[in-house]
């Protein structure tokens, strides 16, 4: 394949325009925001993002990439179909859900990151515990869209993978790293109008192919594959539940959504953009579910890729940069190329933004230094962009499995962090001890039952299991969603177990070692103005709550019960004086 001077060029404009809008960004967030709050305004936007913007930014929270090139491959491998690409329903369900349930208590309460509750209600050490999911998420994730890119471009333009995926990961870490929020922002809405623009112009040359069957046609006839509507055996029904069920409710807890959602201005507007970008995912979703009709609908051999068609080749997970590269035109594929990386950039800076936001605010401020200053905070955040944004970029570049990685880390997202979020959030009473023990059996039960991308065979085989022709075996039982039930009711039952044998006195007092039941009224906990700002929520949400002139590493963490505590006993009055 030759080298594309034009594909070069177009990239480097592109590229340009996008490190100017999050350049611009920037400067609004330094112009916008105080000395004092800076940290904050970099991690959810001085909570002032519109309805606009809003909008679009919580549409890129999963509208990147992988979703746009992971539903035309859905589309188009025979066997699967349109039936099996549940990323357009299972994510546009999620947001709704998000915004129905989970948007509104977290705006409410002020808190600044999606591990803040966890914090709060259980300690640091269960918050250290739950960002290690949450990392491997986010860092997974951007490694694998960043791998999905490098791929792209060199279908389209020939150019060496390591040094698109490189200068990729560069422009999006910059500009994150100046601008925050604000930057991945607005730099959302120029990339989410350039996939949009980018795809639709490319349809209807590449349907217009000659090589091109009417998709109506082949959607319910085998004519090169099988129809591309797919179908769904009976055998397959628990699988496909529980891959749905793990999109749509494993979609909820990611920092980058909860990112968006407490930079709103107020909890009815997170709840209103949540759903906006559900819409806005099926309709991004529609161009994509057209290319992956139309790899199936194509003769191949009539084309300059020859034989055998991508599935022959194993290129299926690459059929729609394919598609625009030999059937359509060479200005028309160079634009929606410029779409494909601006769908992978404006999911991979969120993700580098959302790993360092958790990390500066909820492991060093939190659990180290509660004390540190906003500019240090602004320092660690700075820092740790780069360092993730570097091992992302060496992950793509290095490892062979990242979308193996990836899975199996979004499985621990759906399996430990929701569990613990529907807990935090809606089940009063739960404390550190079932934490950890639902983070443990969620943890056993998800890693015993193998993962067939990163060859890891399972020791717990579930009814229906199989061999496959690569010696590996699969599992048709839906033990993913049995592990997050699991680790949800091993909490619940964990918890009250614990709080009735202290409380009863069938164990003493000292046991508590977490200080989760006995100390709940105790006054070495963190006070709620920690996590919280009384200018960002209503103030009758708080129970009284007395100023304090230094904060402690034993008076930084608490328990919800707690702040129903009204401060007025002598004892504690005796402690605050020493």
């Amino acid at each position: 394949m030759a080298f594309h001077v034009e594909g070069l060029v177009a990239i480097v404009v592109f590229y340009l325009a996008i490190l100017a809008v999050g350049i611009w960004a920037a400067w609004k967030t330094k112009n916008t925001s105080s000395e004092g709050d800076r940290s904050e305004a970099i991690i959810v936007g001085g909570r002032d993002i519109g309805l606009l913007v809003g909008g679009f930014t919580m549409t890129a929270t999963w509208v990147g990439g992988g979703y746009i090139n992971g539903t035309a491959e859905a589309v188009y491998v025979p066997g699967y179909g349109l039936a099996w690409a549940q990323a357009p329903i299972g994510y546009s369900l999620s947001l709704i859900l998000g915004g129905l349930f989970f948007a509104k208590p977290m705006r409410s309460k002020g808190y600044v990151t999606m591990l803040d509750p966890f914090q709060q209600l259980y300690g640091k050490r269960m918050g250290g515990l739950l960002f290690i999911p949450a990392l491997m998420g986010e860092m997974f994730w951007a490694a694998a869209i960043f791998s999905a890119l490098g791929a792209t471009i060199s279908v389209i333009i020939d150019i060496n993978v390591n040094i698109s995926v490189i200068v990729s990961a560069l422009i999006a870490t910059m500009y994150t790293l100046v601008g925050g929020l604000y930057s991945v922002a607005y730099t959302d809405v120029v990339q989410l109008f350039c996939i949009f623009l980018g795809l639709w112009i490319s349809v209807p040359f590449a349907m217009s192919h000659p090589a091109v069957t009417d998709i109506g046609l082949t959607a319910v006839h085998q004519v090169y594959q099988a129809p591309w509507l797919g179908s769904i055996n009976s055998l397959d029904i628990y699988t496909w539940l529980d891959n749905f069920f793990l999109l749509t409710l494993g979609g909820i807890p990611w920092q980058a959504y909860f990112q968006r959602v407490l930079s709103s201005s107020s909890a009815t507007y997170a709840q209103v953009l949540s759903i906006l970008a559900a819409f806005g995912c099926l309709v991004m979703a529609i161009p994509s579910v057209l290319i992956g009709a139309i790899g199936a609908s194509t003769a191949w051999n009539q084309t300059e890729y020859g034989v055998p068609d991508p599935k022959g080749k194993k290129e299926a997970d690459m059929i729609l940069p394919i598609v625009l590269q030999y059937l359509c035109p060479v200005y028309i594929s160079l634009f929606g190329l410029g779409a494909v990386s601006a769908a992978v950039m404006s999911s991979a800076d969120s993700s580098i933004l959302s790993a360092s936001s958790m990390f500066a605010r909820n492991i060093y401020q939190l659990s180290f230094r509660q004390n540190a200053s906003d500019r240090e905070i602004v320092w660690v955040m700075r820092i740790t962009v780069l360092l993730f944004g570097a091992s992302a970029t060496a992950m793509a570049l290095l490892a062979s499995s990242v979308y193996g990685l990836w899975y199996l880390s979004s499985d621990l997202v759906y399996i430990i962090i929701f569990p613990q979020l529907l807990c935090v959030l809606f089940i009063k009473g739960t404390n550190t001890y079932g934490a950890i023990a639902g983070y443990l059996f969620g943890l056993v039960l998800r890693i015993t039952g193998g993962e067939p991308y990163l060859y890891l065979q399972p020791l717990i085989f579930y009814p229906g299991w199989y061999q496959d022709d690569n010696d590996l075996y699969i599992q048709r039982f839906p033990f993913k969603t049995l592990a997050m039930l699991t680790s949800f009711f091993t909490n619940v039952v964990v918890s009250y177990l614990a709080k009735y044998l202290f409380e009863s006195g069938t164990l003493p007092p000292k046991l508590d070692f977490l200080d989760a039941v006995v100390a709940r009224y105790s006054r070495e906990h963190m006070d709620k103005a920690t996590l919280v700002k009384s200018d960002n929520i209503v103030l009758n949400e708080l129970a009284p709550v007395n100023p304090r002139h230094s904060l402690t590493l034993s008076s930084t963490f608490t328990n919800k019960e707690a702040f129903n505590y009204v401060d007025s006993s002598p004892e504690l009055s005796n402690t605050e004086d020493n």
